[in-house]
Formats: C-alpha cells, sequence, structure tokens
C-alpha cells in the first residue's frame, strides 16, 4: 500500500481529494502514492525492475535469501530422520514399503491458541514436506491457514533449541531429571509454593494430568496465560450466562452477518472452517437463483473481514461498545446508554437500516465480536443473538472447549502477585513466553527472579528462557503424541510423523516428570482414552486405528446446550471507556503473520504480506489518513509512542479506511531472543500495552524524531501502468473509493 523508498515530501491529502473530486465518478487504486501520482512512485514504476538492481538500490538479493537459510536444512536433515517408535496409521492405503518418490499422507492436529485444526501432512521417506487441511475435520474441511502451511518450517528450523540448559551450561535430561525428582520431594505432602503456567489447553490429556498432580499437590496452583485466548469471548460468555461456554457460529445459515469488530475471516477460534462456511453463500454461479449474504461490519482496522463488507464502517475500537448498545435498542434488549452512545460517530441512517435488516431476518442472521473488544461487547452481542431468534439457528453453545477456563490476564497476575510475595518456591513454564508478552505493568522479569526454582521448556531459548534455572527443548507438534479440541468440541489426535530431530520432550512427559511417571506421551494418550471407553481390548484397538487413520475421534464433538441468557447481565457492565472524542486511542492486536511473535523466527512468514496493507518484515503504527494530516505525518515517519509510563518508536504507516484518532499496533515484533530470523524486525509493542489496557489503551502520544523508517511493502510490486494512469489498473489489491 505504500513505496518501499522514501520521500522528503510528505504526500498532500487535501490535493488527493480534490482530485478525486475533479476526476468523478469511482475509481480503483492501489495506494496513496499511486493515487497522487507523486514523483517518487513514478520513479519507482519505472524503475521496479532496473538492469542493475544491485548497483541502484544497494540491496543484494542474494543477502535477503540468507535470511531464509533454515529452510535449507530440510534438505541436510533427509539423511538422519527417522520415524517414531510407535505406530503411526497413514491416510491412504500405505505401500508394503517406503518407496523413494511415493509419499505418504498422515492425519494429524495442530493446536493454534489451544484450538485445533485437522491437517494432513506429505510425507517423503519418513520426511514431513507439505501440510493440508483435512477434509474429513470440523475445524479445516481441507482448508489451512499461512500458520498450518508455514509451521512445517519451524519444526526444521536449526535455530530451535537443542539443548538442556542449567544456569546458562550446557546440560542433559538425565540431570534435568534429578533436579526434578529432588524438587517433587521438596512439594511437601500438599506442594505449597508449586506454580505450573501454560498457554491454553484444550488437550484432554494434559488437562488430566495437570489436574492429577493437583490432586497429589492440593495447594499447588495452575496458571494460564496467552497472548490472543480469547479473555474477553469467554469473559462475555460469563457476563451473558453466568459461566464460561464456547459459541459455535454457523455462518452458512446466516442471511445477514455484522461484525462488531470481529475479524472472522483472518483471525480467531475456527476461521479456517469460518471462511468456507461464509464463502459459501456468495457463490455467484448459480446465478438469480444464488441466495447471497449480505455483511456489516464496524471496525477500526482493514482487515480481511472488512474487505468483503457490502457496508463497512470505520469506527475506533473503543466506540464499537457505543455502536452496539445503539443496535441492540434498535433491535429490543434494553441496555443502559443505548439511546445516544457515540450518536456523533454513527450515520444516522446506519443503526436504524442496520436494526430493520436484522428484524427482517430473525432467525437467519449473526451477530459476532471481535476478540479485543471488551466482555460486555460479546455480552451484548449474545444478547441481540437471543432477541432476534438466531441460537439454535446461526448460533450454539456448548462446554467450553478448555479444560481450566480462566481468565488469563487474572491468572497471570494472580501468579506475579505470588512471585512478589515470595510464596513460589517452584514454577515450571510450559511453552509460553511470558517475559516477553506479559503486560508491562506486570514486570515479569522482576518477579521470575523471585522463584527459588524456576523452569521453563519450549521450543526456542527465548528471552523467558534465558531469566530461567533449567530450560529443556520441548517437542513440534509433528514430533509429539497428543491430541487437542477444535473449534466445536471434536478431538483432534496428534500423531507424530519423525522422531524429534533436537531431542525434545512433550508437555505430556514433562508433566509427567513431576508425577514420578516415566510413561511415554504415546501411552499417556492413548491410556487417557483408554480409561474414557468401556470397549474390550480389540474393540479400542479397531477405535484407536481409526482414530489415527482419520486424524480425530468420531462422536466427541461436544452436544449443543441450552444456557438461558441472564436478564441482568448488562448491570455487571460499567461505564463506557471510548475516552475523549479527539484523544488518540491504541489497539493491539496479533500480527496476521506472526501471530503474537510465536512465528517470528519463521522467514517464510516474514516473507509473507500482511492483509490489506501488503507490509513484510514489520509492524508499524497504523493510522487513517486524516489523523497524519493532522498530526502533519507521512509513511514512514518514525515517531516515539507514549502510553501509560510506556515508550516504543515505530514507523508510520497510512492505511485508508483505518478509522480516525486511532493507531493499530501489531504484536510479536521487537523480539531481542528469537533466533537469527526473528531477531531484530519491527518495534516491541508490548512494552505499551498494560493489563488495563491489554486490547485498547486511550490517552496515547505521538511525537516525531526527524527520523525517516523504510518499510518494505509489495503493494506496488509488479504494476502496470496504462498512459501513465496505473490507477485504472484493477488488481486484487485495490482499494475502492
Amino acid at each position: 500500500m505504500t513505496q518501499d523508498w522514501n520521500s522528503d515530501k510528505p504526500i498532500d491529502l487535501v490535493e488527493v481529494r480534490a482530485k478525486l473530486a475533479r476526476d468523478g465518478g469511482k475509481r480503483f487504486w492501489q495506494s496513496l502514492e499511486e493515487l497522487s501520482e507523486t514523483k517518487d512512485y513514478r520513479n519507482f514504476l519505472e524503475n521496479e525492475f532496473p538492469g542493475n538492481a544491485e548497483n541502484n538500490f544497494g540491496v543484494n538479493r542474494r543477502d535477503v535469501l540468507k535470511l531464509m537459510a533454515a529452510s535449507t536444512a530440510m534438505a541436510g536433515l533427509s539423511a538422519c530422520t527417522k520415524l517414531p517408535t510407535e505406530k503411526i496409521v497413514p491416510y491412504v492405503r500405505p505401500p508394503e514399503e517406503l518407496i523413494p518418490g511415493r509419499p505418504l499422507f498422515y492425519a494429524t492436529s495442530m493446536q493454534y491458541h489451544g484450538v485445533a485444526t485437522g491437517l494432513l501432512v506429505e510425507s517423503h521417506l519418513g520426511r514431513p514436506t507439505k501440510i493440508e487441511g483435512n477434509t474429513e475435520h470440523p475445524g479445516s474441511r481441507g482448508g489451512t491457514d499461512v500458520f498450518a502451511q508455514a509451521s512445517i518450517l519451524n519444526m526444521y528450523d536449526p535455530d530451535r533449541s537443542q539443548n538442556v540448559i542449567h544456569e546458562g551450561r550446557l546440560s542433559n535430561w538425565a540431570d534435568f531429571d534429578a533436579a526434578m525428582g529432588n524438587a517433587r520431594l521438596a512439594f511437601g505432602d500438599k506442594g505449597a509454593g508449586l506454580r505450573i503456567l501454560t498457554k491454553t489447553v484444550t488437550s484432554p490429556t494434559l488437562g488430566a494430568q495437570i489436574k492429577k498432580l493437583l490432586a497429589a499437590y492440593p495447594e499447588a496452583k495452575w496458571h494460564q496465560y496467552e497472548v490472543g485466548s480469547g479473555d474477553s469471548v469467554r469473559e462475555g460468555t460469563r457476563m451473558a450466562f453466568g459461566r464460561p461456554i464456547n459459541p459455535v457460529y454457523h455462518f452458512e445459515q446466516a442471511d445477514v452477518v455484522v461484525s462488531l469488530d470481529a475479524d472472522f475471516i483472518g483471525a480467531g477460534s475456527g476461521h479456517v472452517r469460518h471462511i468456507r462456511d461464509f464463502s459459501s453463500r456468495r457463490n455467484l454461479e448459480e446465478g438469480p437463483s444464488s441466495k447471497l449474504n449480505r455483511l456489516y461490519v464496524v471496525e477500526s482496522m482493514p482487515t480481511s473481514t472488512g474487505a468483503m463488507a457490502d457496508h463497512r464502517l470505520p469506527l475506533r475500537s473503543s466506540e464499537v461498545e457505543g455502536f452496539a448498545r445503539q443496535l441492540a435498542g434498535a433491535v429490543g434488549v434494553s441496555v443502559p446508554g443505548g439511546a445516544n452512545a457515540s450518536a456523533a460517530k454513527v450515520p444516522a441512517d446506519w443503526v436504524s437500516a442496520l436494526g430493520r435488516d436484522l428484524t427482517r431476518h430473525r432467525g437467519s442472521c449473526l451477530i459476532v465480536a471481535g476478540e479485543q473488544q471488551p466482555a460486555f461487547v460479546h455480552a451484548l452481542a449474545h444478547a441481540m443473538n437471543a432477541a432476534l431468534g438466531n441460537v439454535g439457528k446461526t448460533v450454539t453453545y456448548t462446554e467450553s472447549l478448555e479444560a481450566n477456563p480462566v481468565n488469563q490476564l487474572e491468572s497471570l497476575r494472580d501468579l506475579v502477585n505470588d512471585l512478589n510475595a515470595g510464596k513460589v518456591n517452584f514454577l515450571l513454564i510450559l511453552g509460553g513466553n511470558p517475559l516477553y508478552d506479559a503486560p508491562a505493568d506486570f514486570n515479569f522479569a522482576t518477579a521470575l527472579r523471585n522463584a527459588k526454582l524456576s523452569v521453563h521448556t519450549g521450543l526456542y531459548n527465548d528471552e523467558t528462557a534465558e531469566f530461567c534455572q533449567w530450560h529443556g527443548p520441548a517437542t513440534h507438534y509433528l514430533e509429539a503424541w497428543s491430541d487437542g479440541r477444535a473449534y466445536d468440541g471434536t478431538v483432534g489426535i496428534v500423531q507424530p510423523l519423525i522422531a524429534p530431530l533436537y531431542g525434545g520432550r512433550s508437555e505430556h512427559e514433562i508433566v509427567a516428570v513431576l508425577l514420578g511417571d516415566t510413561t511415554s506421551g504415546y501411552d499417556q494418550v492413548r491410556n487417557y482414552w483408554q480409561e474414557q471407553r468401556t470397549d474390550k481390548d480389540k474393540a479400542f484397538e479397531a477405535f484407536w486405528e481409526t482414530s489415527l487413520h482419520d486424524g480425530l475421534m468420531a462422536g466427541t464433538a461436544l452436544p449443543t446446550i441450552s444456557v438461558p441468557l441472564r436478564s441482568d447481565f448488562a448491570n455487571g457492565a460499567g461505564a463506557q471507556t471510548s475516552g475523549e472524542a479527539n484523544d488518540i486511542e491504541v489497539v493491539f492486536r496479533l500480527d496476521p503473520t506472526i501471530g503474537n511473535g510465536e512465528y517470528s523466527n519463521n522467514s517464510w512468514l516474514q516473507e509473507t504480506p500482511k492483509p490489506v496493507t501488503r507490509l513484510t518484515w514489520d509492524n508499524a503504527a497504523m493510522i487513517s489518513p486524516a489523523t497524519a494530516h493532522q498530526f502533519g505525518l507521512a509513511t514512514g515517519d518514525y515517531v516515539s509512542l507514549r502510553i501509560s509510563g510506556g515508550e516504543a518508536r515505530a514507523g508510520v504507516f497510512i492505511v485508508p479506511g483505518h478509522a480516525d484518532n486511532s493507531v493499530t499496533l501489531h504484536l510479536g515484533y521487537g523480539r531481542s531472543r528469537a533466533g537469527k530470523v526473528g531477531t531484530g524486525p519491527g518495534f516491541n509493542a508490548y512494552l505499551l500495552r498494560t493489563s488495563g489496557g491489554a486490547s485498547i489503551g486511550h490517552g496515547l502520544r505521538i511525537d516525531k524524531t526527524g527520523k525517516k523508517y523504510a518499510f518494505a511493502a509489495v503493494q506496488h510490486q509488479y504494476a502496470i501502468d496504462f498512459d501513465g494512469h496505473s490507477g485504472e489498473l484493477e488488481s486484487e489489491t485495490a482499494f475502492r473509493r
């Protein structure tokens, strides 16, 4: 969307608007630079492929490709890979023996923020090479996302943790086990001082293991924390129904869909399935008989979902709650503040027209709230769906997918308080990186030093691992046995396609050590499910092999439940926090290609252009053209961002369609210990993120530094010029005025 060159002369937005008015009609354009036809843009267009790129730009593409060296490990490891020792079952009929050139396909599952998606993994001579979706799995129906496609590179990444580390020195698993055994003896009868910190757990087996450990040590505590875990979704159902439950959306049944800052196409639990269901109602091949859906989107930052909208309203994220209150009143839900909340920000006909459309489609409409919206907006969405008769049709409910559904932000706060109070003798961190991504006001690094013994396991020797006394390499999901629930509760089996490349252990095996159990991860998963069933040995064996073949356990989807809406759900909403009209809000979102930072070291994902902005290898302070004009900013200006005592510096990136007086910051960059690829790029937005503004903050201060920042965006790549008016070319990335 913007140039990858620097310009000393900012774009005159007033002139751009005047130019559009003079041209009249509608025009397609790819960026503000193209629309204004700046000299810099013209020079770039004419010299995109110069004869001597190295001399003109001073960049050797071969140097850039060196950053992708991790992918070469896929070839180098072919001679030393081996299959798991346990029996794995191919998805298709296997040949009698491994034949060079003939691949096998195995069904497995990948968990992202705890929710499992079914995959089919192609394997050549015991070496995974390609990932696609499992057509039989309800979470994917054959589809995948960028994280699943690129996850295979993470497995082969030579920057992965490869050794047990103790106090900064190389150690081994035998010494690790001995240290854990000594720690177990020190727990005492009730386990006072034992704390376990995990990411979101939907694995029935792992959940049962941890609960067994807590039963053995009743004074121990289990904490969960993961950025992007859906705290607002969970707390919204708690507010609306009195307990955390799991909403299951059926977009294929909805004639009208309303997104309240929800990018259900590009992110969130079950989004791979949601894409398929939503797009099934946009089939134009049926001609006049096509029953197309209609999509309304209210959002601050343009998203993939917003790009698909029939009607889109740019609105600050903090003002979406006011809009939801108005909409609730229009469909018959009585909510305090619904009459005039944010009235000045919403076009007069928007709420009334949308309310009429929803009312006309009672029972066949759907309202969805975004994960970064507060819990009350989610509760309002549930209340409106109930009032419109959508429950049981376009939305159903099940029990929670999670083994321990807690407010994760508050769970981490409790852990930090115990650490600071000296109550933690032994802290086990399974997979997370809280030293990097915990709220800035928690000061997790200082708190962690108060633990008498701290242990971290993970794929990488990351920021948190550096501060822990012990670190153990973890297995990749393609190397380990496990299980996990899909968005509807269906249990997917995680079966390995290859033995651990770097000698890592799974979470099941680490927890087993604390239980004094030497059972393998395979036996942990198999034994758990054998205990859940009453089959005889022969019948269970058939069930087990079928589950491995299919990649899921038939009949394990959670049953639909009927839950009444609390009549007093609005009483705990509290006051709106939209701030002053001219107040600058900051909105924190997971990065579209590297998530919360978990995929920072994946060069494929770093090279993947972000949706809408087409930015690569970076994050930015994203603002609207009007806000840029207000502050005298241009794309590439390097600014200081200050809020709640935190400061970060970032490049400005102007995004047409962005809400005014709002700044979007993507998390996951600015890593200091991620690997050769992930360490360095971008800025650390977590420095500005506090527990009181984990999703939306207020009072952001923006100051120029006088410096420039160069972005690598591919919006103009392969642009075609027609008589000096390249803006007349329609393209996939074009924005419509």
